[in-house]
Order: C-alpha cells, then structure tokens, then sequence
C-alpha cells in the first residue's frame, strides 16, 4: 500500500501541468480580432471603392454586407467550437452558420430583383474568385494551424467551416475593394464558389484535423 501511495505521489510530482483549453468564444474572437485587423490592414493597402459612401445609401448593398459579416463571424465561433471533441456543448452555436446562409440567399435574391436595369458586367469574371481565394489563404492556414491544437472529433465539418470562414473574409474585403455593381456578377464569381470552397475543406478537414 505504502509503494503505491509513493507511486501516485511520485507520477503527481513528475506531472507537466497542462494549460486549460480556451473556451471557443475566446478562440472565435481571437480569430475575429486577427481577421478584422488583417481586412483593415488590406483595405489601408488596396483602398477602398471610391463610390463606397454613396453605396452605403443603398439598403441592399448594406445588408449584404451586414449579412456577409454575420457569416463571417457565425462560421468562426462554429469552427472554434467544432475544435472541441464534444462541441463544448454548444451545438446550436456550431449549427449557427447554416441560418446566415439562408438569410444571405434572400438578401442576394432581393437584391437581385432590384437591381433594375441591370448594372453592366465588369469586363473580368474568374478574376475575382482567384483574388478572394488568395486573400483567404493567409487567414486559413492561421486557423487551421489553430485548430490542430485541439482534437477535433467533427474534422470533415470543421474543416468546411474554416475555409467558408477564411473566405468569407475575402468575400468582404472585395466587396468594399472592387468598383463592380453587378449583382448577377457578384453572385456567380464572388459567393458561389463558396460551394467549392467548403467542398475542398470538407476534403482539407480530414487530411490535416483528423488525429
């Protein structure tokens, strides 16, 4: 009895103290925080669309972008929760992004049936899509490199998450960047590939959060 209390004694002293997980709100605004720096510190370089003040007159273009940035910020407190093994019992919290969505189709939608006449296509198409995707990289790796600190048992799902979150921030960036008012334009090359995108972190998920 004596050598098995010197024992646990001896594995108690020898322990490594092991520093508390964050809770996934602190992880999501530490996420946010970077992210929202990183678009500011990007539109300072790129500069904003010169019509933007004007634009913001239009309800429309405003809740497009106040939608976008609720994704922005649903998808990183679902990837910081989808981290955690048991969700942090926060499943609807996980789940949120899903409900932002479909209020951003709507938007979109609106905003498609007022835009009358239809505003002219820009002369460039793909180009925006590649432009987004490589704004994106920069905060994909940061919470990807972030999220394989813990034991994601959702990997598939989380890695989904954060690439829509990553590129949600392109998305945004663009949007106040780019001189464009076509809708139909904005539609088709900057938010539908955002199927893509969680299909290729759906496929990122389980290569590099599976442990």
């Amino acid at each position: 009895m004596a050598n098995i209390e010197e024992l646990v004694d001896s594995l108690a002293r020898d322990a490594t103290p092991v520093k508390p997980a964050p809770h996934p709100l602190m992880l999501s605004l530490g996420w946010v925080a970077g992210a929202a720096v990183y678009l500011v510190a990007s539109l300072w370089i790129s500069g904003l669309r010169p019509d933007l003040m004007q634009k913001l007159h239009e309800p429309w273009f405003v809740a497009e972008l106040v939608s976008l940035t609720l994704i922005f910020i649903a998808t990183s407190l679902s990837a910081a929760v989808l981290a955690f093994p048991d969700l942090h019992q926060m499943r609807k919290a996980a789940l949120a992004p899903a409900g932002l969505f479909a209020i951003f189709v709507i938007v979109l939608f609106f905003a498609w049936r007022a835009d009358v006449p239809p505003a002219p296509l820009p002369v460039h198409d793909f180009e925006c899509t590649a432009s987004i995707t490589l704004f994106s990289l920069l905060p994909a790796v940061w919470t990807f490199l972030a999220m394989r600190r813990f034991a994601s048992t959702h990997y598939r799902w989380a890695g989904s998450i954060a690439l829509l979150f990553a590129f949600s921030i392109g998305a945004l960036w663009l949007r106040l960047h780019e001189l464009n008012d076509s809708i139909i334009h904005v539609i088709q090359w900057h938010y539908l590939p955002m199927l893509g995108i969680g299909l290729a972190g759906w496929w990122m998920g389980k290569r590099l959060l599976k442990w």
